[in-house]
């Protein structure tokens, strides 16, 4: 391990995900198949609701800004992962590693509370269907996707500079395959337990938040389904929740496992896993959750694809 004496730390190595020479280019491959069906995923996804006239309503505003953050979220983490594989030590320098948290933390918090936004729309939409439009209007829309984006970067910039303010004058070995706050703390020579606290307080109030907004919100729309007299009309109004329920629950599960316990029960290999779930995986998932069950997605790409099929027959032919 490299050791630093009485000077700041300049510089961190990221150990990655594994140390065995034999597994990282099966690795690499196998996370680079991933980031790029994440990037086509959220970006195909963009497109389709941006250039389809029918898929410009609320929930799709929503899901489009969901697709943007995903994309970010998996891009600001995976290339440095993915250079794990390939580079003997992977070295990030202190000002990278405090741009990198920063940005991670904008765009896990932003998620976090999108989710919540997506859950009042549906609301709205299932207890409400009369006042939809007027309710969920283009202001009402940007406000909703506006203060979560605000209030991340507030909440990540906040942590970034307590984080980046301690001492690091031990150990530049940080293990794990993104500079994240607990492998971080675990390297400082200072106190940290202000910064726990904090961490705890802010993610406990983030997470609960909108995790309650989206509880209280399925229960009104459960509850309003229930009511529907016809199972047509049910099974209709589940298919549109049932996307976004699952999201929810993947989620918020994993980062209510990361976040809120006490940092004595936490394993940093442990929760490398549980990074590797809702930094890369999650990201992948999200556009294939919303589209393989969602008609309207689904019709828009097909409608997509007929079109550039048809296009590129009249360019053959010209």
């Amino acid at each position: 391990m490299a050791q630093i004496n009485c000077t700041q730390v300049k510089e961190f190595i990221l150990t990655g995900l594994t140390s065995q020479k034999e597994l990282k280019m099966p690795l690499f491959v196998v996370f680079l198949t991933i980031y790029l069906f994440t990037v086509l995923g959220n970006l195909g996804l963009i497109l389709v609701i941006r250039t389809n006239a029918r898929l410009n309503t609320p929930m799709y505003f929503f899901l489009s800004n969901l697709a943007f953050v995903d994309f970010c979220y998996a891009s600001v983490i995976t290339p440095k992962m993915l250079g794990n594989f390939l580079y003997k030590q992977n070295i990030i320098s202190f000002n990278a590693c405090a741009a990198q948290l920063g940005c991670f933390l904008t765009f896990m918090v932003s998620e976090c509370l999108l989710l919540a936004s997506m859950a009042y729309d549906r609301y709205v939409a299932i207890c409400n269907p009369l006042l939809y439009m007027v309710v969920m209007s283009p202001g009402t829309c940007i406000h909703l996707v506006a203060v979560p984006y605000s209030y991340s970067f507030l909440v990540a910039l906040f942590h970034t500079i307590l984080t980046f303010r301690l001492s690091y004058c031990h150990s530049n070995v940080i293990n794990h395959f993104y500079c994240d706050d607990m492998p971080l703390l675990r390297l400082t020579c200072s106190d940290t337990h202000s910064k726990q606290l904090w961490i705890f307080a802010c993610a406990g109030i983030t997470f609960i938040s909108s995790v309650l907004i989206v509880f209280v919100s399925y229960v009104y729309i459960i509850s309003a389904i229930l009511r529907i007299r016809s199972a047509e009309g049910r099974r209709k109004a589940f298919s549109t929740c049932g996307s976004h329920m699952l999201a929810v629950t993947i989620f918020y599960g994993t980062l209510i496992f990361m976040y809120l316990q006490p940092s004595s029960n936490h394993s940093l290999d442990t929760d490398k896993m549980a990074s590797v779930f809702y930094t890369v995986i999650i990201p992948m998932l999200n556009p294939l959750i919303y589209s393989l069950r969602n008609k309207e997605v689904k019709d828009a790409v097909k409608k997509v694809t007929i079109n550039r099929k048809k296009l590129g027959c009249c360019v053959l032919e010209i």
